[in-house]
């Protein structure tokens, strides 16, 4: 949202170390660190123009009633509400992965809607929006959700895709994406039995192109479960995005093997795959800082994102002027 020109006012984070990644970068930032409902955001009523969070989609309960504010006492999404009610902001925006679309038969976004109905928000036709489509070389997926303040009468519109994806080459080497490759850093690594396993998977290959015995003795349970399981054993071609980041690289079937090393990505290609700069510093241990970069929304999507609300306030505080 920087990016985009837009200024952050406050924020904040539970994790301490994202938290020190946030103060190493950005000083200035004021960082509020702990559980959000210990903080109280009323100071900023009316001197914000957005609020915007992402949120674990906990069950709501629906007691057989309209769900309300009240109702969602306890869940993330009702401290994401009431800083929004607290600041009264022109517009809100919450991010979330796309299984919220499903989570509970749909019943906990429409339980969402009714909330920001309720504390004078208009929602915005949701969309998936998809990272690679946004000069991010991933193929991550992201549910944003916009809410505009039910007196102003503007239309927002999500931004609009790019024509060109990015791939891994783009990420690493040196190109329009990045000035130069990739620096050196630390990162994880693969046991032995699982480096012996994915020396054997093909290029731009997955646990499907392995033996058959192979795939049942590394699959272990999962090779007789339905579903594609496409990340498992998977070795990521350069010419194509990368799969989603997770949290830890060397988790247990969820592999995304570096195309020329039997290795996973390290710390600063990660960094590099989710479009931070490489002037931005994570703090923390590595299993830390993979954690921070697997978790957060895309840089240069967050920046569309941003461009695309820059363009509502712009019409906002243009039709207030007075003539």
């Amino acid at each position: 949202m920087e990016k985009a020109e837009l200024k952050c006012v406050a924020l904040n984070e539970i994790d301490k170390w994202a938290c020190q990644t946030l103060r190493k970068n950005r000083p200035h930032w004021k960082a509020l660190e702990g559980y959000v409902k210990t903080f109280d955001f009323s100071g900023y009523k009316e001197k914000v123009d957005i609020v915007t969070g992402g949120f674990p989609c906990q069950a709501f309960s629906y007691a057989g009633k309209k769900l309300g504010l009240a109702d969602a006492r306890g869940t993330l999404f009702y401290e994401f509400a009431r800083a929004v009610k607290e600041v009264n902001p022109l517009i809100c925006i919450g991010e979330n992965v796309r299984g919220l679309l499903s989570h509970e038969n749909g019943n906990t976004l429409r339980g969402m809607f009714s909330i920001l109905d309720e504390i004078d928000y208009n929602i915005v036709p949701f969309q998936v929006l998809l990272a690679v489509n946004y000069k991010v070389p991933q193929k991550r997926e992201r549910l944003i959700l916009v809410g505009i303040r039910k007196d102003i009468k503007l239309k927002y519109e999500y931004p609009k895709p790019y024509k060109k994806i990015y791939n891994l080459k783009d990420a690493l080497k040196k190109g329009d994406l990045f000035p130069s490759n990739v620096p050196k850093s630390e990162g994880a690594k693969y046991p032995k039995n699982k480096i012996d396993v994915l020396d054997l998977v093909p290029p731009k290959g997955y646990w499907r192109d392995l033996p058959l015995n192979i795939q049942k003795q590394f699959m272990g349970g999962s090779f007789y479960l339905g579903g594609g399981k496409t990340g498992m054993a998977r070795q990521i071609g350069w010419d194509e995005p990368c799969l989603t980041l997770t949290c830890s690289p060397a988790q247990k079937q969820t592999e995304r093997c570096h195309p020329d090393e039997t290795r996973p990505f390290t710390v600063r290609e990660y960094a590099r795959i989710q479009t931070f700069p490489d002037d931005w510093k994570f703090a923390g241990s590595v299993a830390q800082q993979y954690k921070q970069i697997g978790n957060a929304v895309p840089v240069n999507l967050g920046r569309e994102v941003g461009y695309s609300i820059v363009k509502v306030l712009n019409q906002y505080y243009n039709l207030s002027k007075p003539k």
